[in-house]
C-alpha cells in the first residue's frame, strides 16, 4: 500500500469518528479507491479496507465468503457494462460497388490502381480502373487482360467496319465512271479552265450521291479508333513505367515482363507485319487499288517499316495491345469475306474490272512519282499564272489609261481626219 492510500485511509477514520453514516464511509472509500487508481497504484488483490461499527479499520479477504458479516453487500456498487462498438452503416449503391471492387483488389493481393497514381475519371484512367476491374476480379494474367480488353473494343466499333466495307465495295464498284470523272477534271484543272474543272466537279458529286458513295467513310473507323488507340497506349505506358508489380511477370512465351521492351524484336515484327496486311487488304478503309488512294497508297505501304525503329522500344504491353488490334482487324476482314455474312450485313458483291476497262492505267512506283511530280508542276504553273493575271488586273483599274487609237474617242472628229483615217484603211489593205 502506497502513501495515498494511507492518506485516504485517515481520511477515512476520521470521517467515522466524527459521527458519519456508513454510506457515508462507503462513499469515502470509493473515492479512496478512485484516487488509487488515477494515481497509478495497485492495490493487493487479497486484502480491502473495511469499517467496523466502532470505526476501527481492518482488512478482509476479496472474497465475499470470507467477507466479515459488519460490512452489508448491498451496500457494494456494481458498476454498468461497457457498451459495445456501434456497428458501421451499411454501404448501398456506389459505395456498394467500391467496396466490392476494392475487396476484390485485396483479394488479389496486390496495391490499387488510385494507391500508386493510376486510375481516374479521364479516358485513359478509366481504360485502366477497366482493365484493373477485369483482372483482379477474375484473376486473368495481363496479357490476357488487354486481350480481353482490345476483343472488347473492336467488337465496340465493328459496326463502323460494316459501314466502310459497303462503301468501299460501291466505290470499287463504280470505279471505272469515278475515274473518268476525275481525268476529265484533272485534264480541265491542268488546262487553266476553272469553269469546266468545276462542271466536272458537280457531276463527280451528283455520280456519288446517286450511287450512294462518299470517300470519308472510308476513315470514319481510324478517326474512331484513333481516341481509343490513344487512350490504351497512353494507359498500359503508364502502367509499364510506374510500373504495376504484377505486370513484370503478367506476358506470355518469350515476353513475361511487360514492363520491358522486348528483347528478341518478335513483337515489334509480328506487330509491323500485321499492320502492313491491315493496310493492303483494306480491313479499315478502302482497299488500295481504290480511286481515292492511288496517291497515298506508296506512303501508306512504307508505314510498317517507318514506325518499326520506334515501336522496337516500346513496352511489350503496349506491343501486345498493338498486336490483338491488328489480329482482330484481319480476322474480321477475314469473317466479312464469306458470302453469307456479306449478304446477311449487305454488303455488295466486289467486281473486278479488266486493267483495259479503267481509263487510269496502273503504273510503278516511279511512274507514280513521276506523275505525281508532273501535276504538281503543273498546279504550280496554274497558281503562279492566276498571280500574274490578278496582278495584271490590279495595275490596269489603279494606273493611267492606256492609249488604244489615234484619236480621242470622246471628241467629235473633223473631216481632215475623216480622210486621212480612210486613206491609211485604203493602204493597208493594199
Amino acid at each position: 500500500m502506497n502513501s495515498t492510500s494511507l492518506q485516504a485511509s485517515k481520511a477515512a477514520s476520521q470521517m467515522c469518528t466524527s459521527g458519519h453514516s456508513r454510506r457515508d464511509m462507503h462513499l469515502t472509500s470509493s473515492w479512496s479507491s478512485q484516487l488509487n487508481r488515477r494515481a497509478g497504484a495497485i492495490a493487493p488483490p487479497t486484502l480491502l479496507p473495511l469499517y467496523s461499527s466502532a470505526g476501527t479499520l481492518r482488512y478482509a479477504s476479496s472474497g465475499t465468503e470470507q467477507m466479515p458479516e459488519s460490512v452489508s453487500t448491498k451496500e457494494l456498487v456494481e458498476l454498468p457494462d461497457i457498451p459495445e462498438a456501434p456497428m458501421p452503416p451499411a454501404a448501398t449503391g456506389l459505395d456498394n460497388m467500391s467496396q466490392q471492387l476494392i475487396d476484390a483488389v485485396n483479394l488479389a493481393g496486390e496495391p490499387s490502381f488510385a494507391s500508386i497514381g493510376l486510375g481516374g475519371w479521364s479516358p485513359v484512367g478509366m481504360v485502366q480502373n477497366c482493365m484493373e476491374f477485369v483482372h483482379c476480379t477474375w484473376d486473368i494474367p495481363w496479357w490476357g487482360t488487354i486481350a480481353i480488353g482490345t476483343a472488347i473494343v473492336r467488337t465496340i466499333i465493328f459496326p463502323l467496319v460494316i459501314l466502310a466495307q459497303r462503301n468501299s465495295a460501291k466505290m470499287n464498284n463504280n470505279m471505272p465512271q469515278m475515274q473518268l470523272l476525275q481525268m476529265k477534271m484533272t485534264e480541265a484543272r491542268q488546262s487553266g479552265n476553272a469553269l469546266e474543272s468545276a462542271r466536272y466537279a458537280q457531276e463527280m458529286m451528283v455520280f456519288m450521291k446517286e450511287k450512294g458513295v462518299n470517300p470519308l467513310k472510308n476513315m470514319i473507323v481510324p478517326l474512331a479508333q484513333a481516341p481509343l488507340f490513344i487512350s490504351f497506349f497512353m494507359g498500359l505506358r503508364q502502367m509499364a513505367n510506374t510500373p504495376v508489380d504484377s505486370m513484370r511477370d503478367g506476358g506470355l512465351f518469350w515476353f513475361t515482363d511487360l514492363t520491358m521492351a522486348d528483347p528478341f524484336y518478335i513483337l515489334p515484327v509480328i506487330t509491323s507485319a500485321t499492320l502492313y496486311l491491315t493496310i493492303e487488304i483494306g480491313t479499315d478503309s478502302a482497299r488500295l487499288s481504290a480511286a481515292n488512294m492511288n496517291t497515298m497508297k506508296y506512303v501508306l505501304r512504307a508505314l510498317p517499316l517507318v514506325i518499326f525503329p520506334f515501336t522496337m522500344n516500346f513496352p511489350a504491353a503496349i506491343l501486345t495491345y498493338w498486336a490483338c488490334s491488328n489480329f482482330i482487324s484481319l480476322g474480321q476482314v477475314a469473317l466479312l469475306r464469306v458470302p453469307a455474312v456479306r449478304d446477311y450485313f449487305k454488303i455488295e458483291k466486289l467486281l473486278t474490272h479488266a486493267p483495259s476497262s479503267l481509263p487510269k492505267k496502273k503504273k510503278g512506283f516511279v511512274g507514280g512519282m513521276k506523275e505525281s511530280w508532273e501535276n504538281m508542276k503543273i498546279t504550280k504553273e496554274i497558281e503562279e499564272r492566276q498571280r500574274l493575271d490578278e496582278i495584271r488586273f490590279a495595275k490596269a483599274g489603279k494606273g493611267p489609261l492606256v492609249k488604244t487609237y489615234k484619236y480621242d474617242p470622246t471628241k467629235p472628229r473633223t473631216h481632215t481626219d475623216q480622210i486621212t483615217s480612210n486613206l491609211e484603211k485604203s493602204s493597208k489593205d493594199k
